[in-house]
């Protein structure tokens, strides 16, 4: 049974806020990842000649800068729909689908062909 419509409220998600979540959640993933990375960097090989807070700010920003660029990019990818999942799902599941033998293909290409030259030749 599909969800009763809400009125009143925008139906989905614009591009740009899917893109601003996108970035919101890379950076926080790539925060922790370049705190993980940072931190194990800084233990193995020690700080080096600016300090341990400037090399894992340095990490923690470069991560944090990349994960971000690629989750918003790729939330927009993911997310760029027509329809709402839910009736993109029965579309799918009500939508024949369109299977044809070699020969099949073959023999329409040829007609397609024909049709074309037809075509070309009373124009």
């Amino acid at each position: 049974m599909p969800p009763v419509p809400q009125h009143g409220q925008p139906a989905g998600l614009t591009v740009w806020q899917k893109y601003r979540m996108g970035a919101a959640m890379g950076a926080g993933v790539g925060l922790t990842m370049g705190f993980l990375f940072g931190t194990f960097s800084i233990l193995r090989g020690g700080a080096g000649p600016r300090g341990v807070l400037p090399t894992l700010s340095q990490y923690m920003l470069g991560s944090a800068a990349t994960f971000s660029f690629f989750l918003a990019i790729g939330s927009v990818i993911r997310n760029d729909g027509k329809l709402p999942a839910h009736l993109e799902a029965a579309r799918m599941q009500l939508a024949s689908p369109v299977m044809m033998s070699r020969a099949e293909g073959l023999s329409n290409m040829r007609l397609q062909w024909a049709l074309e030259k037809q075509r070309r030749s009373t124009s």
